[in-house]
């Protein structure tokens, strides 16, 4: 499943209805020295729209904000540079490929001849001009745990797992819908009382109504509004959340529902490996929002004036269509792996995730398969705020079949932050673990495209990923010759050192503040990507 962060209603509405050190490097005519981040950044001034925009290009000590110092980069390291062109694997729900600010940026595989109805390059995939989607014609899919309990108590410990996860997720989700819809109700009483679809914080001071009603909905907006920052929306979010918990309850968890018949393969055969079709975002353009988000974060056109910047614009996006609004099929995965590497990318941006993998092993070998041609796979880290370390909360796939020894060298598990740097930096929402996860970059209000020429903010690991994955393709397009894994160690021990002390996931209780812990806790590194960093480091590694 997408890991993605929707929307924070559900802790806003919890809690109205409840009542270290860093190094950067300095860039002079003289050898490059080291500077160290003060233990305390105090923001200098309010994050302006243009800087939230693209506030994971900014720097830590000249803009106090903890991005990644793509803008540093550009200006200081790479002027008058040239580098060459990267293919990089989207493995999503689909890309809008006809986005405007996409053109020019998405791949092109110049074997096949457009719309003849004939496989030119012989790769059993015919007409795969610009990628392939795996999915063909499905949108909605069960979780892989619904998957498990449907297929009934084979007497293992995974479907006991399964059963217990089934049922606690399930509970969840009924105790959302409940939530949703006294939301929406709230929402729709203040719609109607201002005569607005739409309203920000401001204009719910001109709501002066008595009513008793009038008075809790203002109340409970009021506290929303302030909790969730400047780019909420109201009418948006909320129609977010609601399609969240609605699709949930009638695909995700309902066990009457098959989402596969309509493919019209066998999941569980990986020989049966040629079916879907070319349409890389799918039947519905909308429901590839977040591959669409996803690719843009890398690859948007820089400073041509719309919505955000991508990380670069020397890449080529090749669009693997795989992930459904669900959980996404082992074999489904290890497919798109196999065929993003087999058409020359060379980064794979994979912002999926899951629970359970009965099919892992499949997986495992396309990741083998993808460091055996040199390519590096960047993967998110998951949603959950838990530690992943432990074994109840691991997330497929992943590197290491006993969650503790790598098998290979080419996997990158990133973490989210937010754009606050202190003890608060890593997203409550993201998953982390000092074996499984990596690195952390920014994944808190990301602004990038979305289908039919839009653009939107979204938050989860799902965006943390990409822009990890954009700086390797920075990495990749100007020090071609660094393999996978060097570029992999580049980004995380040129990164910038989280603050020493960290608060770690969510916090059940909103009503109590969680304690930190200690940054090396957090991720191998304890550190956040820096695209500064790390090519000042590719520079050093390259000329050995």
């Amino acid at each position: 499943m997408n890991p993605i962060k929707l929307n924070t209603l559900s802790a806003f509405a919890l809690l109205v209805l409840a009542g270290g050190g860093a190094t950067l490097q300095a860039q002079t005519s003289a050898p490059k020295e080291a500077i160290t981040v003060p233990l305390v950044i105090v923001k200098k001034a309010p994050v302006t729209e243009n800087d939230l925009k693209r506030w994971s290009h900014l720097d830590l000590v000249k803009d106090t904000i903890p991005g990644m110092s793509v803008d540093k980069a550009y200006a200081e390291l790479l002027q008058g540079k040239k580098g060459q062109k990267v293919i990089v694997g989207i493995v999503d729900s689909g890309v809008d490929i006809e986005h405007p600010d996409l053109q020019g940026m998405i791949w092109t595989n110049a074997k096949e001849v457009p719309g003849n109805g004939i496989d030119d390059d012989k790769n059993g995939f015919i007409d795969d001009v610009h990628g392939w989607n795996f999915l063909g014609d499905a949108v909605h899919e069960n979780l892989e745990m619904t998957r498990l309990v449907k297929k009934g108590d084979n007497g293992s410990a995974e479907y006991k797992n399964a059963l217990a996860q089934y049922n606690e997720k399930y509970e969840k989700a009924l105790q959302d819908k409940q939530e949703v819809d006294f939301l929406l109700d709230v929402h729709n009483t203040i719609k109607k009382e201002l005569n607005k679809t739409t309203y920000k914080l401001e204009d719910l001071a001109a709501v002066t109504s008595t009513d008793p009603k009038v008075v809790q909905s203002k109340k409970i907006m009021t506290q929303i509004f302030t909790n969730a920052g400047p780019t909420f929306d109201p009418e948006a979010e909320l129609k977010d959340y609601s399609e969240q918990v609605y699709d949930q309850l009638n695909y995700n968890l309902n066990k009457e529902y098959d989402g596969r018949k309509i493919v019209g393969d066998n999941p569980d055969d990986i020989k049966n490996n040629h079916y879907g079709n070319n349409i890389v975002f799918g039947p519905d353009k909308e429901k590839a929002l977040h591959g669409t988000h996803v690719a843009g974060i890398i690859a948007q056109i820089r400073h041509n004036d719309l919505g955000g910047d991508g990380i670069t614009n020397n890449v080529e996006i090749l669009t693997v269509r795989a992930v459904p609004d669900g959980d996404e099929y082992d074999k489904d995965i290890a497919l798109a792996i196999r065929y993003a590497v087999d058409n020359g990318a060379k980064v794979i941006n994979g912002s999926f995730g899951k629970s359970f993998s009965p099919h892992k092993q499949w997986v495992y070998e396309a990741i083998k398969y993808a460091a055996k041609k040199d390519v590096l796979i960047v993967h998110a880290a998951g949603n959950d705020g838990s530690n992943i370390d432990e074994t109840k909360n691991i997330n497929f796939p992943n590197d290491a079949e006993d969650n503790i020894k790598e098998f290979a060298d080419n996997v990158l598990t990133i973490g989210a932050i937010n754009k606050a740097y202190g003890e608060n930096v890593v997203a409550g929402f993201s998953n982390f673990g000092k074996i499984n996860v990596d690195v952390f970059a920014p994944g808190e209000e990301i602004y990038a495209t979305v289908p039919n020429n839009k653009y939107k903010y979204l938050q989860g690991t799902s965006m943390a990923s990409p822009n990890a994955a954009g700086v390797a393709a920075l990495i990749r397009s100007y020090y071609p010759k660094l393999k996978a894994s060097q570029v992999k160690h580049i980004l995380m021990d040129s990164g910038v050192l989280l603050p020493a002390q960290v608060v770690l996931g969510e916090n059940p209780n909103p009503n109590e503040k969680p304690a930190p812990v200690s940054s090396s806790e957090s991720s191998k590194t304890g550190k956040m990507v820096n695209a500064y960093n790390a090519l000042l480091m590719a520079e050093k590694m390259s000329k050995k």
